[in-house]
């Protein structure tokens, strides 16, 4: 698959100027003034103004209860429709009569509603498809679908609910909850509530929620099958030191405080103090007292036999990556408990089971790496296949991500099941003796672009499923007999099917109409390849082009940048009509670069493995030898006029950049980065940089990585901006460059957003001046005075 997208004629021009102008010295633009009309314009470029103009295309499958049949809700030139979908039968087809449900909802004396915008949620049909409900203006209301005739639910009596911060048991029966410092659970029939711990306490408590960086009130822990018990640990805490964050407000500010474990922990390792794990199994048995409430239970809990694990996951920097308990695995009959201990500085990763009833832990095998392990990319890759009596790992130690299959009794390796120079990324299904899985960089082209493969767990062919030549979505019906394919580049519209799982497809579901936001004078980006900083590897990119592109200038380059390593700058390859604001930004006459750099995952271990150790490179080199090989190519990109910008990570980086190639970048703007991860979470350095030394004379291996040691070095026009209340990468981060800053007597510009958390990037107040900073010093312009965004209205889909 390769669709074009119509580009607007001046972009075609610059093509094919670029190479006769190679020897032209071209005029810098570089306007006196950018108009507030050019900001407008730039809006227009951001995601709620294009999105509405791309229509069909994507899918989000609402799966029915025979687990194949699905619903989904898409944008047409008509409006918006409700499409249902049989795979077995091969059909898509309105899942009603949009004109007739229009006329039946107006029955009901409701505000008038258009049949191109019926505002529905939460479809649920009948099993016989007779009838369908859903969530509309506050009420639950269910329509005939013969007669097409509509009724306003009654009012339920009510009943005790799950709450907030619970988690809710596989059959919806019971709700677990954590109340003061111990973990409670509540029948969600009768309201009837069971403390099931009773020794918790403050920074010594059950199922809390709490890495340092994110903390919440829900609990952490793992249902069983049979909903009879819960998995979580007892949270050691204590000693480990404080954050503190204060708001401003008039009068006494309010202190926020909580446990916040860094790196400087474990300078003394004898001493070090931070999170730890007690792994637990709580059994909700029945109550032996027959006069016990209705839905009460008599919980027992069994401790692991086992020293405490560190707050550690096998691919995320929190014990509970996505919420759930992370590493952690029931056997079907709930009778075992497998679960990934993974060290400190994560480069040992040891697989135990744990007897539920007894307590007793089993060591099943164990991988070590030179600086850390992983068990996945996209997500956690280990399995147990119980029935088979053999463990599925997935390890890098061919320098790629391959499965692996063990003896769950021995331990003993049997056989590789994938292998070869390119990457298995995310496990989705098995089937029997069939493993289906996401994996990069075996067919020709982007390694980035994801397909959907199926292997034998005897290993031999792997067969691909997805041919087209794009980023594959998969979402897998929960019968295990089709899934829905969307797939998409970021040049390439994205078109959605139905195949079954030998990869056939047996229903066209979408295909993006784009022509309107072609229409709006969008174009999209470029992907480009350049070689790394060793001038051998293949490094892929996106660059982003004005509209109204002058092959006769030469624009000024804005360099994004998020260096990872968890992730790189450009994140997923399916289509968006707008990344960031990197498409608005042009709009300003700027050129904007991103590139994937050597240190981010999805490619091979020793990739990713870059700069480990080195935080402080954070992939510039591979940034800069990127817009100097681009610069090559085309003589319209100014290299003397280089700026760079980022936040979080890409915050840490941009301000990097302009300290240590003060020569190349002459503006940065760098929001709410961890400048010195010594005051950040210690899992981030940890992991990436490792365990904190400190040598006689007083440095430390972290030095190689602190802005604030570089200050000395800054040329250019810095902007710094931080939220105030960050909880996320503390303010001290920040802060900690600007008193170097101003000891070293050098000019900078700060922005401190007032009781803002970590995720202020796109505020309408930071966006504006983080444009007008690059407008005024980068491209030498006046910019319009205190831009107003939001007076623009979004188009209607």
């Amino acid at each position: 698959m390769r669709r074009s997208i119509v580009l607007p004629a001046t972009l075609f021009v610059a093509v094919l100027l670029s190479p006769a102008l190679e020897a032209q010295q071209l005029t810098p633009y570089s306007p006196e003034q950018v108009s507030a009309e050019d900001y407008a314009r730039a809006e227009r470029r951001l995601a709620q103004f294009t999105r509405p103009l791309v229509l069909g295309g994507s899918v989000r499958a609402s799966w029915l209860e025979d687990g194949s049949r699905f619903w989904y809700r898409t944008t047409a030139p008509e409006g918006v429709r409700y499409i249902l979908v049989d795979p077995e039968a091969g059909t898509r087809e309105a899942a009603f009569d949009h004109d007739r449900m229009t006329s039946a909802l107006n029955a009901l004396g409701e505000p008038p509603y258009s049949a191109s915008d019926l505002p529905l949620a939460g479809l649920e049909f009948a099993g016989d498809l007779g009838s369908v409900s859903f969530q509309l203006g506050g009420e639950r209301v269910t329509c005939d679908l013969s007669a097409y005739r509509c009724e306003v639910e009654a009012e339920p009596e009510p009943e005790p609910g799950a709450g907030r911060n619970v988690s809710v048991s596989p059959d919806g029966r019971r709700a677990a909850f954590i109340r003061d410092h111990n973990l409670w659970l509540r029948d969600l029939e009768t309201g009837t509530e069971t403390q099931l711990t009773t020794d918790g306490v403050e920074d010594y408590g059950y199922a809390t929620n709490n890495a340092g960086w994110v903390r919440r009130d829900s609990p952490v822990l793992r249902w069983s099958p049979g909903a009879d018990k819960i998995a979580t640990f007892q949270h050691d805490a204590r000693g480990v030191g404080m954050m503190y964050l204060v708001n401003t407000q008039v009068g006494h500010p309010e202190l926020e405080a909580w446990r916040y474990p860094l790196p400087e922990d474990s300078v003394i390792p004898e001493d070090s103090v931070i999170f730890r794990v007690e792994r637990v199994v709580i059994h909700l048995d029945e109550p032996s007292d027959a006069g016990a409430p209705a839905g009460a239970v008599s919980p027992r809990v069994v401790r692991f036999d086992m020293d405490p694990d560190p707050h550690r996951s096998s691919i995320c920097d929190h014990i509970a990556c996505g919420g759930e308990f992370s590493d952690t695995e029931w056997s079907p009959d709930a009778r075992h408990m497998a679960f990934l201990s993974n060290s400190r500085d994560h480069k040992v990763a040891t697989l135990r089971i744990a007897d539920v009833e007894t307590g007793e832990v089993r060591t099943i095998l164990e991988e070590t790496a030179e600086t850390f392990f992983e068990s996945g990319v996209d997500a956690i890759n280990w399995r147990i296949l119980w029935d088979r009596g053999e463990v599925l790992w997935w390890s890098q130690r061919s320098d790629w991500g391959h499965f692996y299959r063990y003896d769950l009794e021995t331990g003993a390796f049997i056989a590789p099941v994938t292998s070869g120079n390119w990457a298995t990324l995310q496990l989705l299904h098995r089937d029997g003796g069939d493993l289906y899985f996401t994996g990069g960089g075996r067919e020709p082209g982007d390694p980035y672009l994801e397909r959907f493969y199926r292997v034998s767990l005897e290993g031999g062919d792997v067969q691909l499923l997805t041919p087209d030549s794009a980023h594959h979505t998969i979402q897998l019906a929960p019968s295990g007999e089709y899934f829905v394919d969307q797939f998409s580049a970021p040049d390439i519209p994205p078109r959605s099917v139905v195949r079954d799982m030998d990869g056939r497809v047996v229903v066209d579901l979408e295909e993006a109409d784009v022509s309107r936001l072609v229409a709006s004078g969008w174009v999209p980006p470029e992907p480009f390849v350049v070689k790394a900083r060793d001038g051998q590897t293949d490094l892929y990119g996106l660059m982003y082009r004005p509209a109204g592109f002058d092959p006769t200038k030469r624009y000024p380059v804005v360099n994004y940048l998020y260096p990872g390593p968890q992730t790189g700058s450009i994140g997923s390859r399916s289509f968006s009509p707008a990344r960031r604001d990197h498409q608005a930004l042009t709009e300003l006459g700027f050129v904007v670069v991103e590139v994937d750099a050597m240190g981010t995952p999805g490619r091979s271990k020793s990739f990713h493995d870059a700069y480990y150790g080195n935080m402080g490179d954070n992939g510039l080199p591979d940034q800069v030898a990127t817009i100097r090989q681009l610069g090559e190519r085309h003589p319209w990109m100014d290299l003397d006029r280089v700026g760079i910008w980022g936040h979080s990570g890409g915050g840490f980086a941009s301000t990097a950049g302009i300290l240590r190639y003060p020569d190349f970048y002459k503006v940065a703007v760098s929001q709410a980065g961890n400048h010195d991860n010594r005051n950040y979470e210690d899992d981030w350095g940890e992991k990436w940089q490792g365990l904190l030394e400190e040598y006689e004379d007083g440095t430390t291996n972290y030095d190689n990585q602190a802005n604030q040691l570089l200050v000395g070095n800054l040329k250019g026009k810095l902007l710094l901006a931080h939220g105030t209340l960050d909880n996320n990468v503390p303010p001290s981060n920040t802060m900690v460059v600007v008193d170097a800053l101003i000891e070293a007597n050098k000019d900078f510009d700060l922005i401190l957003m007032t009781n803002r958390r970590h995720g202020f990037a796109f505020e309408p107040y930071m966006l504006r001046r983080r444009w007008d900073y690059f407008v005024r010093n980068l491209l030498g312009s006046n910019p319009p005075v205190e831009f107003e965004f939001g007076q623009q209205r979004r188009p209607v889909s």
